[in-house]
């Protein structure tokens, strides 16, 4: 049995790899790997990433994305957004985004994962899963890259925050606000009570 069919054994569709991983398997792992890309068994997704594709009755399955992620950067603490998640807040945003972003401890920049673009951005503290308090703030922050009208969403984040809960919404503001939205959301809740 050739060496790449034993390495083909370990391999499970639609799982992200990292080169160490498939390293385990094989002693020459980048020529076996290699062979695999050509037949079709793996993708290469970025240097060291490989992705075993899953078959659907449509074709090949793309990676997900969490999986890209959590693999890129060998870890698990990340909160993996984009903003359209601004969308749902109900203030009259409707641009769509063709990118996604990921707020962890370890890199920054934009990157590439099996065709899709990231936008990695170091951060102190982020919480664990989106609420609509982290995502008000988080839109503020974000104001001045957005394609919408700022003035009109800074008027509708007024009245979405005196309709959310005033402490977790303080506590947001406080852990994961940029100085002028922490003044914002301070304004605005004192002007609510």
């Amino acid at each position: 049995m050739k060496r790449s069919e034993q390495l083909k054994r370990h391999l499970h569709p639609g799982r992200v790899y990292r080169r160490a991983e498939l390293a385990q398997w094989s002693k020459s792992v980048d020529r076996h790997a290699r062979e695999l890309v050509d037949q079709g068994v793996l993708q290469k997704l970025q240097n060291g990433l490989y992705y075993c594709p899953k078959h659907s009755a449509f074709g090949q399955v793309p990676a997900d994305e969490r999986e890209l992620v959590r693999r890129f950067l060998k870890e698990d603490d990340f909160l993996l957004t984009s903003p359209n998640a601004y969308n749902t807040l109900g203030l009259g945003t409707t641009q769509l985004y063709n990118t996604h972003v990921v707020y962890n401890h370890k890199r920054h920049g934009r990157f590439t994962l099996g065709g899709l673009p990231f936008e990695f951005r170091r951060k102190p503290r982020f919480p664990r899963k989106l609420t609509e308090e982290f995502l008000l703030v988080d839109l503020l922050n974000n104001l001045p890259t957005l394609a919408e009208d700022t003035e009109m969403l800074r008027a509708r984040a007024r009245g979405k925050a005196k309709e959310l809960n005033a402490n977790k919404l303080r506590l947001a503001a406080r852990n994961y606000g940029k100085v002028a939205t922490r003044k914002f959301f301070n304004q605005v809740l004192a002007d609510a009570t």
